[in-house]
């Protein structure tokens, strides 16, 4: 079935209630015997958000922003894939897919739509707009979750041609962070065909022996910053990438597990000083949080981690298709130039930021359309 069905966010009102009553009869652990993050996330925080969930977050406000854009839904492969379309009034705007990650949503990309689609009305030129297609990953929010084992990043990367030419766009560029950086990989060894260029704010590579001597200061950070990810921020990869069914009992029954599994993530992974509140309002982790718990999709987007996580430990084949890379100061592996240059064998963009972390457009918004608009000038 090739066909494109309009999609709405309708979350039955009982479905808020059941919410309402779960986080009324939480069970809590005690509080963690330190005076920081490096056990989890704390009790006191953890209960003072779902508080404010419980009492006064709004999801009919969220639905209502999310249903304000051109939201689809269409099969593909034998499964359904939800997907924002939201075309520019410019006639020459490129096409875009940009793909979101784990634990992040659309939900991300909220602040960059209008930027990217409309320049003009953000104080840009009609030459830089794009179309722009968001889909939702499998066994993510309101996509399908797959029935069978097989849908890792190749499968995904080849869907997402697929969705492109369904929508008309025979030439087209990619975009994609965290998973959504492993899926606009896939998609620059697979797609070459029709997708002209891609961009990522998570470079994915393996550096030779050879450019692993004399390391520069950033590159020795960089290995610093992922053996701390490896040591003390990588547990849910590990639990996600060999137990993803174990581990959804309890964050598909608990609201409570589900925001701590998530919130933690916002608190080490954002560049904000120590608080995840410093660069994301409560309002907007908790919509994030919404599209993990209302379709109860925390074990199906975990599946993810089973089928793929050994492809992103394993060499990384060099991409020809021109590329671009973004780096955040506060993103989990920071690859350095001449990193990138070894995997991406067109390199035409590449930049380090002053600020943000592993969400960039949810953390960094004007930066990270600058960097999307700055690289992809390069192939229109």
């Amino acid at each position: 079935m090739s066909e494109i069905r309009p999609f709405r966010f309708e979350i039955p009102e009982q479905a808020l209630q059941d919410l309402q009553r779960r986080l009324t009869d939480a069970r809590w652990p005690e509080q963690e015997t330190v005076d920081d993050w490096s056990q989890g996330a704390p009790l006191a925080y953890v209960q003072e958000v779902c508080e404010y969930w419980r009492t006064d977050y709004d999801w009919r406000r969220c639905e209502a922003a999310l249903n304000a854009l051109p939201q689809f839904i269409t099969e593909i492969d034998g499964l359904d894939i939800q997907f924002i379309h939201l075309r520019s009034k410019h006639a020459d705007a490129l096409p875009m897919v940009m793909t979101h990650g784990w634990p992040g949503s659309v939900i991300e990309f909220m602040k960059v739509l209008g930027p990217l689609t409309d320049p003009t009305a953000h104080g840009g030129n009609a030459g830089d707009a794009f179309h722009v297609v968001c889909p939702t990953l499998p066994g993510f929010g309101f996509s399908g979750k797959p029935r069978q084992p097989g849908w890792g990043i190749e499968r995904i990367g080849r869907a997402w041609g697929q969705l492109m030419a369904r929508l008309g766009y025979d030439r087209y560029v990619a975009q994609g962070g965290d998973w959504g950086s492993a899926v606009t990989h896939a998609m620059g060894l697979s797609e070459t065909e029709h997708c002209a260029a891609m961009h990522t704010n998570m470079p994915l590579l393996s550096p030779s022996e050879a450019v692993m001597k004399d390391l520069t200061e950033q590159e020795q950070s960089a290995l610093a910053g992922f053996q701390h990810y490896f040591d003390w921020d990588s547990g849910y990869s590990k639990e996600q990438s060999t137990r993803p069914q174990t581990v959804g009992y309890g964050l598909v029954d608990s609201p409570v597990g589900q925001c701590a599994w998530i919130l933690e993530k916002f608190w080490a992974w954002t560049d904000s000083d120590g608080h995840p509140e410093n660069v994301l309002s409560r309002d907007e982790m908790l919509d994030n949080i919404m599209l993990y718990w209302l379709p109860g999709a925390a074990a199906s987007s975990a599946r993810l981690y089973w089928e793929s996580f050994s492809v992103l430990m394993a060499e990384k084949p060099p991409i020809v298709m021109p590329a671009g890379a973004s780096v955040f100061p506060h993103e989990i592996f920071r690859a350095s130039r001449r990193w990138c240059e070894e995997r991406y064998q067109n390199l035409i963009h590449y930049n380090t930021l002053p600020k943000g972390g592993h969400f960039a457009a949810f953390e960094q918004p004007e930066s990270f359309v600058d960097e999307v608009r700055t690289c992809f000038r390069q192939v229109r």
